[in-house]
C-alpha cells in the first residue's frame, strides 16, 4: 500500500499566500510600533485599534498594522498653523450667540451622614 506524501509543517500551501493575510501576533505588532504587547491587548480590548479575534487570541494584518500607524500619526507643527493661517484668512461666519447663563452657585460642602461618634465613628 502506498500512502501519499504529507508535506512538511514549515512548507507553505501553494494557496497560503494569495487567499490568506499573515496574521501577526501581540508582541510582533509591538516590536514594529516600539511599545509593548501590555499596549497593544490593552488597546485591542478596549476596540481602539483595529484586530481580528481567532478564539480568544488578538491577531493582526498587515492592513491593521498600517492602520494603526495612520491612526497614531502626528503631523508638523508647520502644516497645522499654515492650515490656521489658511482659516484665518477666510472671513468669519456668524456665530449664534451662547445663551445667557445665570451666574455660577457656589459649591458647598454636603454635611457628614452621621454625626460623629468617637474619632473612629465607633462606640466603644
Amino acid at each position: 500500500m502506498h500512502q501519499p506524501a504529507i508535506p512538511p509543517a514549515s512548507a507553505p500551501t501553494p494557496h497560503a499566500d494569495s487567499a490568506f493575510p499573515r496574521l501577526y501576533v501581540p508582541e510582533e505588532v509591538a516590536a514594529v510600533l516600539g511599545c509593548s504587547a501590555w499596549w497593544v491587548k490593552d488597546r485591542a480590548r478596549r476596540r481602539l485599534i483595529p484586530f481580528t479575534r481567532v478564539g480568544r487570541a488578538y491577531r493582526f494584518t498587515g492592513e491593521h498594522l498600517a492602520e494603526i500607524i495612520r491612526m497614531h500619526e502626528a503631523r508638523p507643527a508647520a502644516l497645522q498653523q499654515h492650515r490656521a493661517a489658511a482659516r484665518a484668512s477666510k472671513p468669519p461666519t456668524p456665530q449664534p450667540s451662547p445663551p445667557s447663563a445665570a451666574p455660577a452657585a457656589r459649591l458647598r460642602a454636603r454635611p457628614p451622614r452621621r454625626a460623629r461618634q468617637g474619632q473612629f465613628g465607633t462606640a466603644a
